[in-house]
């Protein structure tokens, strides 16, 4: 659902969809899903899951998201480093998480995700969270380099960091029956 309410608000949220049009369908799909179990939108499991392994699968997602809300309490205002592992430590712990189901293939497809789950406020911390969960060992190798050869020089020494909030959230979309549009 895109929220515009103005000229630019609507410029932005067509780049965002844009954006998300870019990724793969499998891509699109856990994001949709992600999004639903991260900001808690409706029955991910009845919505998603398409056989035992997928709820499974849904089901650990949920548990490892139950800490979202505590990264979003803990964003630091700074880069001050007294508060960096309340914060840093379980971003990582979700990175890791949703890396590893080869499901985010790069950089932009993760920030995409993370800055509507957690909001504007944690960009400056997302090249970092990203690289740290995509070196982990439960990555396999080969992933893990085309994980960190997929964040762009720019993306990982920004000098700032917009604040301004997504304007485009992806949504399930029902199937048309054929026919059932007008010709």
């Amino acid at each position: 659902m895109a929220k515009a309410n103005s000229p630019k608000d609507g410029s932005l949220a067509l780049a965002e969809m844009k954006e998300f049009g870019s990724f793969e369908a499998a891509t699109q799909r856990y994001v949709r899903r992600s999004l639903d179990v991260g900001l808690d939108r409706r029955d991910a499991v009845r919505r998603w899951s398409r056989d035992v392994v997928e709820a499974a699968s849904i089901r650990a997602q949920k548990a490892v998201y139950r800490r979202l809300e505590e990264i979003r309490e803990n964003v630091p205002d700074d880069s001050g480093l007294d508060a960096v592992e309340p914060f840093f430590a379980p971003l990582i712990t979700i990175s890791a998480f949703d890396l590893g189901q080869d499901r985010l293939p790069s950089f932009a497809a993760y920030r995409f995700l993370y800055e509507r789950l957690l909001g504007p406020y944690v960009r400056p911390w997302l090249p970092g969270a990203f690289c740290a969960a995509a070196a982990l060992p439960h990555i396999h190798p080969e992933r893990r380099r085309e994980l960190l050869q997929s964040i762009s020089e720019a993306a990982a020494t920004a000098p700032g960091w917009s604040n301004r909030a997504p304007c485009f959230y992806p949504d399930w979309v029902e199937k048309v029956p054929e026919g059932a549009l007008p010709n």
